[in-house]
């Protein structure tokens, strides 16, 4: 039985939070073999990603880096051929450097320390705490998208604008502390569920914020232009402008941009993804 939009103690909702997951729990590829990496690279993956997305790109990443030290010694060229379709490549490239520090810094293995894995390149507080439940089975409490819709849809019921900071606690308090892995797995999976059944209970939360389009943005020229880099390799500017478009002052202004992000380098008059 799905869960009311009412009130519940934590400890009644605990009981119905399990038994949907016993019932509905999702077969996800990154939830079978566990290891560090894979629970890092997915956990990066699905920043601002879907689930839909993920779940193809995901094994496919692997095979081409199946560790930290595959993915440490690979071309950031090659890391975007393999993320092509998951958009917001700097978390691309964030994970090679995340891979290049564990490789150099912790001969290869990720630490179990959430205040370290918050030092990482594109890794925030919240997800340091994901992969130390995740990948460790350390308790944690964050939120993200699904965990907060849960916790809004049962205790916010007729609430606007909620805070995290009144969310957090409720995370904390209902946290399993022998299994944090398994409960987070099913506060996710619920929270995916609500939804796609009940509306998104998020628009309730002060931190909602409207997606911008993402059709014409920036964010798609820069898109588009690291996809004929990766498939093209180098070349010429008046070229790569033609191909991404034709408006040379915007296409100048984001390869600017992505050069001075690392992204690539202007070399002999070609454009190419960075080999430093």
């Amino acid at each position: 039985m799905p869960v009311q939009s009412v009130s519940l103690s934590p400890d009644s909702f605990s009981e119905q939070i399990r038994i949907f997951y016993d019932r509905h729990g999702r077969d996800l590829a990154w939830r079978e073999n566990i290891t560090p990496y894979r629970i890092v690279v997915s956990e990066v993956m699905l920043q601002q990603t879907q689930v839909e997305r993920v779940s193809p790109a995901f094994p496919r990443f692997m095979r081409h880096f199946p560790d930290f030290e595959s993915l440490a010694g690979a071309t950031l060229e090659e890391v975007l051929s393999e993320w092509q379709g998951l958009g917001y490549n700097r978390r691309a490239m964030a994970l090679k450097k995340i891979a290049e520090r564990v490789v150099l810094e912790f001969s290869g293995n990720l630490p179990a320390d959430e205040r370290i894995l918050a030092t990482l390149p594109g890794i925030g507080k919240a997800t340091a705490a994901s992969v130390t439940v995740f990948a460790f089975n350390i308790p944690a409490a964050f939120i993200e998208t699904n965990i907060r819709r849960v916790f809004l849809h049962c205790f916010f019921t007729g609430r606007d604008a909620v805070p995290d900071r009144e969310v957090f606690p409720l995370v904390l308090e209902t946290m399993d502390e022998e299994d944090p892995r398994t409960w987070f797995w099913a506060l996710m999976d619920y929270g995916a569920y609500l939804g796609r059944k009940s509306g998104n209970a998020n628009r309730r939360s002060s931190h909602y914020r409207r997606q911008s389009s993402f059709s014409g943005s920036d964010r798609q020229i820069r898109g588009v232009v690291l996809r004929i880099l990766v498939r093209e390799g180098g070349i010429h500017p008046d070229a790569l402008c033609t191909m991404a478009g034709g408006d040379a002052e915007r296409v100048g202004r984001i390869v600017n941009v992505l050069e001075n992000e690392g992204f690539i380098e202007i070399k002999r008059d070609l454009v190419r993804i960075s080999r430093a």
